[in-house]
């Protein structure tokens, strides 16, 4: 099994009462990306105006070229606060994952999580999304 060409991590919160300062005060940290419901967003390749159907908070990660999952997730993690119980309250409101895309360089790439890292999503409650793309789409 090869390693992926390279990977892609960010925390994802939803919620349509979000407000991404109330977030920031819980979690300790400043997001990469958010909006709250009703914003307007500009299309980056569109140029159209649309508006936000929901409020988000979203924190990247670095690229990692090649794949390095564990490290990522790692740097969102670290970053933010252990306290379980702000997880749970969150995750009583709002929807909550950590979303991955993950870019194969050949047919049998794959990856591999620590025991580690999936203690801490598991601990906070953090549903893991994957988006596997193969070659064509890179």
């Amino acid at each position: 099994m090869g390693a992926l060409e390279y990977s892609q991590a960010t925390l994802r919160i939803f919620g349509d009462d979000l407000i991404p300062d109330d977030i920031s005060d819980l979690l300790g940290a400043k997001p990469t990306k958010s909006k709250k419901k009703g914003d307007e967003e500009v299309g980056k390749t569109s140029g159209k105006v649309r508006i936000a159907k929901t409020g988000s908070w979203h924190l990247h990660a670095q690229k990692r070229e090649p794949e390095d999952l564990n490290a990522q997730i790692e740097e969102i993690l670290s970053q933010l606060t252990s306290d379980f119980d702000t997880w749970e309250k969150l995750r009583e409101s709002y929807k909550v994952d950590m979303f991955c895309g993950l870019f194969m360089g050949n047919s049998n790439d794959g990856l591999s999580l620590s025991p580690e890292i999936m203690l801490a999503l598991g601990q906070r409650r953090i549903g893991l999304s994957l988006d596997i793309y193969n070659r064509s789409y890179n």
